[in-house]
């Protein structure tokens, strides 16, 4: 499982072919709709995109997972009847989106059976997953549960994806389960963890989608948690990552201007927005204007807010990378009451992180469309939550 995905129609993402290019999406009330016609009058946070790590086992073993999967089950893991009692809870606080990740949530044999009772229950289900116990008849199945879509992790090209997933047979099975959700009618799209040593493979990712007709891919920034606190010297230089996000804008455009139907999103780093911005006004772009006043409704990071995550156990937390802040647990209370719990000093600071800001990050003038960046990568780069965080790649010029 990635280090950081941060989820489908998570707000955690920026959608570069909507603010670039005027593409749309279906994620885009959930993105763009801070408030609904029912909760505008009294301030209530818009309901939040749920990721459950319905699973701790994996048959894969990923350098980089925030979860610490492994391949043995725990007794702790919700049961079939438990599982459909959590979703009937979530559907009573009407979350629109449920994400199920893990581990390898494939590993479950009622996923299907659950995503079923999500869908029944009026929310989306999206699936998370390595894509390797995807085949033909599998596809079919998860075709039948009317699943919004399936997302599949490659690393880059197939010797580096074998390499960090830790099985030289790794990619030739995302690949098979790739073209079998494609085959079905499946919508699906790739997660790829950007880094020192696969950015350079961006390029070949970008063919591999167009070759295979792959509508969508999430770009994820690096995000040390789990066992991927090993690579805390693995994030790419300022240098590196300004000129990524050049070649990631350029892809988009590119797609757009061919007339590909293509969706490009970045995840898990909100300065993602200032830059596309900034570039957009060098370039004198029609649609400046319009990207920054969707990015302002947006307003960057969501932990807490926009996007919660349930772990296997029934832990809650404000972000599925953020493990070590525990909001309570759904086997003890309901998810609303943890939510909106009005004694939980945490949340109430998280929801107003901007009092608390410290550096940088305290004075940007951009603050509006970022919202203080990914609180979990300060913690986990400095140990202080309120820090700036140290995957902002804008100068202090461009800040000040």
């Amino acid at each position: 499982m990635l280090l950081l995905w941060a989820l489908l129609k998570g707000t955690l993402m920026l959608n570069v072919s909507k603010l670039y290019c005027g593409v749309k999406s279906d994620g885009d009330a959930l993105r763009y709709k801070r408030f609904t016609s029912s909760n505008k009058s009294t301030g209530q946070i818009k309901k939040p995109i749920v990721v459950w790590n319905i699973t701790n086992r994996c048959n894969l073993h990923c350098a980089h997972c925030y979860a610490n999967a492994n391949t043995c089950k725990n007794n702790k893991e919700f049961s079939t009847y438990d599982a459909k009692n959590i979703i009937d809870d979530l559907a009573s606080f009407k979350i629109p989106v449920l994400l199920f990740s893990g581990g390898e949530p494939l590993l479950r044999n009622d996923l299907p059976e659950l995503i079923k009772h999500t869908v029944n229950n009026g929310m989306r289900a999206v699936v998370s997953t390595n894509g390797v116990l995807i085949d033909k008849s599998y596809a079919e199945r998860l075709k039948a549960t009317k699943v919004t879509y399936v997302g599949i992790s490659i690393d880059g090209m197939p010797s580096r994806h074998n390499k960090f997933r830790g099985d030289s047979t790794a990619y030739s099975k995302a690949l098979s389960g790739i073209r079998a959700c494609i085959d079905t009618g499946l919508k699906v799209g790739l997660r790829f963890t950007i880094f020192k040593e696969n950015y350079q493979d961006l390029p070949y990712i970008f063919n591999f989608m167009e070759n295979e007709n792959i509508p969508r891919i999430c770009l994820y920034h690096l995000v040390c948690s789990g066992r991927g606190e090993s690579m805390k010297n693995d994030d790419l230089s300022i240098d590196q990552k300004r000129k990524t996000m050049d070649l990631i804008i350029n892809k988009t455009k590119e797609f757009h201007d061919k007339g590909l139907n293509k969706e490009i999103l970045t995840v898990d780093n909100h300065c993602d927005g200032v830059y596309l911005y900034l570039r957009m006004l060098k370039e004198n772009n029609a649609r400046t204007e319009k990207a920054i006043e969707l990015l302002r409704i947006n307003k960057g990071s969501s932990s807490g807010t926009g996007i919660a995550s349930i772990n296997w156990d029934g832990s809650v937390y404000p972000d599925q990378f953020w493990r070590n802040k525990v909001l309570g647990n759904v086997k003890d209370s309901s998810f609303d009451s943890i939510w909106n719990n009005p004694e939980n000093e945490f949340l109430k600071k998280l929801r107003n992180r901007t009092k608390y800001l410290k550096g940088r990050c305290s004075t940007c003038k951009f603050l509006d469309i970022c919202g203080g960046n990914f609180r979990a990568r300060a913690e986990a780069m400095t140990g202080d939550m309120w820090q700036s965080d140290p995957g902002c790649y804008i100068t202090d010029e461009e800040i000040l």
